[in-house]
């Protein structure tokens, strides 16, 4: 779908802080949309309207034959949808143009006489021009499905009384507030998670039921209305900074400054709290402020932390239990009088080293991934101090790999280790330089890993699947049983083998 910067860059020649403007718009609307009962849709022009408002008679005509795109679509939570279909990206119809084009001449709110029929829905539509800096530059359609009869009530006429003040703050150039980036308001709490509006004096006018719920689970026990909502909510904070600072930026939401977000703790739930100054045309209205509840998300957010800060121990004490094995191990071949048996304990320990390696990288993860490109280049090169006292040949890991889950991650590296152990140990004579190459190809079904070598290449009777080397057989049983992996093994041009590992990546 065209985003709205894709569309505004398309169609217009608005320069970036206008469009960033419209942006903190489309931030904020859903809050309009809910609180109205209605769609809404921001229409932009495609001719020049910065013109529209200067006092010239060229400034009114070009809004007089301006034509409309709409480039954003809200739809409300509250309320039946006055367009079910997608409207964004669509010109203005003929019968439309006239009422956006009025907003812009008038410089005001305009309502429909009578409703309008669209796709078999009776639809009332008010256009609001939205003013950046003295011009406006958009206009808003406010459009109410008027098919199901709605019966007023205290919630609704608080709904609809902030919502005209906030619309009619859009007009004014006052709302939303140019002060934020655009996005500063995600994640605020919405009309519908708890909404209180307060007279100019900051005493409670309306709560909402669930904003009334949040209160009483903080520790309010009685009614708010009528209240100091600043002097309640500051009580009920434990953080004394933080209950000064909620209590400020109610106060201050007052004066006519808003505020971001805040999230604050009391005895029995965490809330989060926005103020919101409503001044239409400049008069001192009250305010605005939306709450949520959200104890719950916080504790089921710190047992996730918890369970991971959990993983996360775990695999850094399985890590050390792995390197103290690899340790008694190394120094049972050390002791060891058998060469053979000497070599037999080395190879175990660079078996348990990658493993431990592997739960390493693990405990520093967030997630049960592991980052490929950060660990083969530590695990594979290593390998090359103990294949052989006399090898000379060089280990090189291309980037490529990236991420996979552990139960994945963990094979794989074993894998990789033990081919390219095999190649150091067997593709060389001794003292013969060389290069020992891992290579991944990756795409969104499989991971391809080549394992390429110029040794002196295969024997002429060798069988990779018939191959008694404890190595290979681990291969070949990880392969299949963990990986459900495919290899092949061949001679690589120019000299030397190449062995070709393809890793199905669906489910990763």
């Amino acid at each position: 779908m065209t985003t709205l910067s894709e569309l505004l860059a398309e169609h217009t020649t608005m320069d970036g802080e206008t469009a960033d403007h419209l942006q903190r718009v489309v931030g904020e609307w859903q809050l309009l949309a809910d609180m109205s009962f209605a769609d809404f849709l921001l229409w932009v022009p495609l001719d020049d309207l910065q013109a529209a408002t200067d006092d010239t008679g060229d400034g009114a005509s070009r809004a007089a034959t301006a034509q409309f795109l709409c480039v954003a679509q809200a739809r409300p939570t509250t309320a039946p949808t006055a367009h079910a279909d997608d409207v964004v990206g669509r010109r203005a119809a003929p019968v439309e143009v006239g009422q956006l084009r009025r907003a812009v001449l008038e410089g005001r709110i305009c309502r429909d006489d009578d409703p309008r029929w669209h796709l078999e829905v009776p639809v009332r539509r008010e256009t609001i021009p939205v003013r950046y800096r003295g011009r406006i530059v958009a206009v808003l359609s406010r459009d109410t499905n008027l098919s199901t009869p709605r019966v007023p009530s205290p919630l609704e006429i608080a709904y609809l009384g902030s919502a005209s003040d906030l619309c009619q703050m859009i007009v004014d150039g006052t709302f939303p507030p140019q002060s934020g980036p655009p996005g500063s308001a995600e994640g605020s709490p919405r009309a519908g998670d708890g909404l209180v509006r307060l007279d100019v004096h900051g005493n409670v006018a309306y709560a909402s039921p669930n904003a009334l719920s949040a209160y009483h689970r903080m520790g309010h026990a009685s009614d708010v209305a009528g209240a100091d909502l600043a002097a309640v909510t500051r009580a009920l904070v434990l953080d004394p900074f933080d209950a000064t600072e909620v209590a400020t930026r109610i106060a201050d939401a007052l004066g006519g400054t808003p505020s971001t977000r805040m999230e604050i703790r009391g005895r029995r739930a965490t809330m989060l709290v926005r103020a919101l100054p409503l001044r239409p045309r400049g008069d001192a209205a009250g305010a605005l402020v939306l709450v949520r509840d959200v104890t719950d998300l916080r504790r089921r957010d710190a047992a996730l932390m918890s369970k991971d800060a959990t993983i996360r121990e775990i695999h850094h004490r399985v890590k050390n239990n792995l390197q103290t094995v690899a340790a008694l191990l190394r120094l049972q071949a050390r002791r060891s009088e058998h060469p053979e048996a000497g070599r037999a304990l080395e190879e175990s320990v660079r078996r348990v080293t990658s493993i431990a390696l592997v739960h390493e990288a693990l405990a520093y993860s967030v997630a049960e991934v592991v980052e490929l490109d950060e660990l083969l280049p530590k695990v594979l090169p290593a390998i090359r101090d103990g294949a052989t006292t006399e090898s000379r040949a060089r280990v090189r890991v291309d980037a490529g790999f990236g991420a996979l889950p552990a139960e994945k991650a963990t094979p794989l590296v074993l894998v990789l280790a033990e081919l390219v152990h095999n190649a150091l140990a067997h593709a060389y004579d001794p003292g013969v330089a060389g290069e020992v190459v891992v290579s991944p190809q990756r795409s969104a079904s499989r991971l391809e890993v080549s394992i390429a070598d110029d040794g002196h290449g295969m024997p002429p009777d060798f069988d990779f699947e018939k191959s008694k080397g404890l190595g290979l057989q681990i291969v070949r049983t990880l392969l299949r049983s963990e990986l459900e992996a495919t290899i092949a093994v061949s001679d690589r041009e120019g000299g030397g083998t190449v062995a070709l590992v393809r890793v199905p990546l669906s489910g990763s």
